[in-house]
């Protein structure tokens, strides 16, 4: 009996082991994900932080919904064909892959750092992903293909059971952090209210 209990004492750590395909696994089972954000951008040469603040949804089947509330009100919608902007009330911005096949490469690029899809963060990146105890981790990416490594020189996720914070330090120096809080799984498909803001 002791030597079973020894054997899954050591077996325990094993098995709750945090990789990059179990991430992967948990984020894409996840259909729906809300959450609030605080972004922090540190430019170069100036002494203050930008800082905005509001709301993300990630859905498997619709995309990313980036609401931010403050300093002023701005949509971003993420999805399969196309990239909308909306500022301050503004007649809609509309990107798509044959308008700005650069700009729609790094969309796909963020709906790939939410739902950690390895296949896309690979072609793209050079990863090192640690596994920090107690369900925390850790991926920091390089960049590999251009103009992505014109931009960046890395980009750092970290989390536990969702993701918490990404890091961006770009080549001119400058620092964006975004911190995720009050994550939400339910309900698990999108209210009216939600399909509505996903709709342009």
């Amino acid at each position: 009996m002791r030597a079973l209990a020894f054997i899954l004492l050591l077996l325990g750590p094993l098995a709750h082991a945090v990789t990059l395909d179990s991430l992967q696994q948990r984020f894409t089972s996840q259909p729906v994900v809300r959450a609030h954000f605080v972004q922090e951008r540190q430019i170069k040469d100036m002494p203050q932080p930008l800082r905005s603040s509001g709301e993300m949804i990630i859905a498997r089947d619709k995309g990313l919904l980036w609401q931010q509330t403050a300093p002023f009100p701005m949509t971003l919608m993420l999805n399969d064909s196309q990239m909308v902007q909306v500022i301050n009330g503004q007649p809609p911005q509309v990107i798509t892959a044959q308008t700005n096949p650069q700009m729609f490469q790094f969309n796909h690029l963020l709906r790939a750092l939410f739902q950690a899809d390895r296949k896309v963060l690979e072609q793209n990146f050079r990863l090192d992903f640690q596994d920090k105890g107690n369900n925390a981790w850790q991926l920091a990416l390089t960049p590999i293909t251009t103009p992505l490594d014109k931009i960046f020189a890395t980009i750092t996720l970290t989390g536990s059971e969702y993701l918490d914070a990404i890091q961006l330090d770009d080549k001119q120096g400058d620092k964006t952090h975004i911190t995720f809080s009050q994550h939400r799984l339910t309900p698990a498909a999108l209210t009216d209210d939600e399909r509505q803001r996903f709709a342009f």
